[in-house]
């Protein structure tokens, strides 16, 4: 009895030493996050497109306050912060536009790029305007390019980031899955909203793998998202928005602070 007492106090001892570390650690990680400088890149899901209240000097960048990486900054005051995430953006953009405040003090980069790259307007367009069969060809044609051309031009992109702010914890964002599936849904037929889900999901696979190739972190938001796609009744995204186009199937401003705040703020 003495011995199992004695065993269970050591383990108990060594349990709380750990997570002692493991908490210390973590501060400590969160603590540089803070005072080093902070860098937002990335495209339109990053400066907060859908969320509203935009920030009149971005112009056509359409950068919000409500944004993941305004909140996130808000919250925890790095030393600087730095908002260049663009509507529209490409991984050429990002290059020739956003890079400018990376700096060897910079500790904290977010980006989430690609989808524009990969077509994603044009998929959309294309799979609301016309049939079934239309759509599904369109996807294989935006998955061909991320097989074959994406992942050298996010290469460049991560070497840029890398050689110009060699100490930054790079938080790479994905993207949601569009659609609950399952549900009586008025508009895309299930098969175009499968096929756009599954696009999501090969997407983000990619991006997932160029991150860690480059030692980055993924920030993988379709978990946050579920139960909050288009057709869930309580959606975080908007769908087709006609008085505002460019605003469909972007994140709100709830898609913002309850998707993407949570999985960034998570790893940063």
């Amino acid at each position: 009895m003495r011995r199992s007492r004695f065993t269970a106090y050591v383990t108990s001892l060594l349990l709380a030493a750990g997570l002692a570390l493991t908490g210390a650690m973590t501060a400590q990680a969160s603590q540089l996050a803070v005072t080093g400088g902070y860098v937002a890149l990335g495209d339109s899901y990053s400066s907060g497109v859908g969320a509203g209240s935009y920030i009149g000097s971005s112009g056509s960048c359409d950068r919000s306050t409500k944004a993941y990486p305004y909140l996130w900054a808000a919250a925890h005051s790095p030393s600087t912060f730095d908002f260049t995430a663009c509507s529209g953006a490409r991984t050429g953009d990002v290059l020739a536009s956003q890079l400018g405040p990376l700096t060897s003090a910079t500790s904290l980069v977010s980006i989430s790029i690609g989808g524009n790259d990969a077509g994603f307007a044009d998929v959309m367009t294309t799979c609301v305007l016309q049939s079934d069969s239309s759509c599904l060809t369109r996807i294989a044609t935006a998955k061909a390019y991320v097989d074959s051309t994406l992942p050298a031009q996010l290469d460049k992109v991560y070497s840029a980031i890398s050689a110009k702010a060699p100490a930054a914890h790079v938080v790479v964002l994905g993207y949601p899955r569009f659609y609950k599936l399952g549900t009586t849904c008025l508009g895309l037929s299930a098969t175009k909203r499968t096929a756009i889900n599954g696009a999501a999901d090969y997407l983000d696979a990619a991006l997932a793998k160029r991150a860690a190739d480059h030692g980055f972190t993924f920030g993988d938001v379709r978990t946050t998202f579920t139960g909050h796609e288009i057709c869930s009744g309580s959606s975080w995204l908007h769908s087709l928005n006609l008085l505002s186009i460019t605003e469909s199937y972007h994140p709100t401003a709830a898609g913002q602070s309850g998707g993407y705040l949570p999985v960034f703020a998570g790893v940063a």
